[in-house]
């Protein structure tokens, strides 16, 4: 068994280190401790309003997107329907084109079969009138020749 007078002066500077302890340390100790619990809870609000914040940042970012998609499917769908208008006008306008060319084309073979006619039923006139002239003074050379050729046109009149 330890000796009584120890265990007094044991008692003693324990309670000494205590009142000291407690006068000067734990207070400093608990406020240091306070204050790095509130620094900790402080820290993780911090990061509960930090993660909320990126979440509504990735739902603004999604919305961003989905609207720059339906924007971008607005633009190229405007963009196919204008091409698809200028096809079809560029179409119309070459039909068009085509048709007028057509006619123009019938117009001028018109024109040049008429003229080419023409030209046939005069030269066919000249060279009738010329074959004629030459047989008609072949035929008026000679008298009898010219009676046979009148009988022979009274015959012709006669049957037609």
């Amino acid at each position: 068994m330890p000796n009584p007078g120890t265990i007094f002066w044991m008692l003693i500077i324990f309670g000494i280190v205590l009142f000291v302890l407690t006068k000067f340390a734990w207070k400093p100790i608990l406020t240091a401790l306070k204050e790095r619990e509130d620094s900790i809870a402080t820290a993780l609000n911090s990061a509960e309003e930090a993660k909320k914040e990126v979440a509504g940042l990735k739902a603004d970012n999604e919305k961003i997107i989905a609207e720059a998609r339906r924007e971008k499917e607005a633009i190229l769908k405007e963009a196919k329907e204008l091409k698809d208008k200028i096809v079809a006008e560029a179409k119309e306008k070459a039909g068009e084109e085509a048709q007028k060319s057509i006619a123009q084309a019938r117009q001028q073979i018109e024109a040049e079969k008429t003229a080419a006619i023409n030209d046939i039923k005069k030269q066919v006139a000249e060279l009738s009138v010329s074959i004629a002239e030459k047989v008609i003074r072949k035929e008026l050379s000679n008298k009898a020749e010219q009676e046979k050729m009148v009988d022979g046109l009274i015959d012709d009149i006669k049957l037609n």
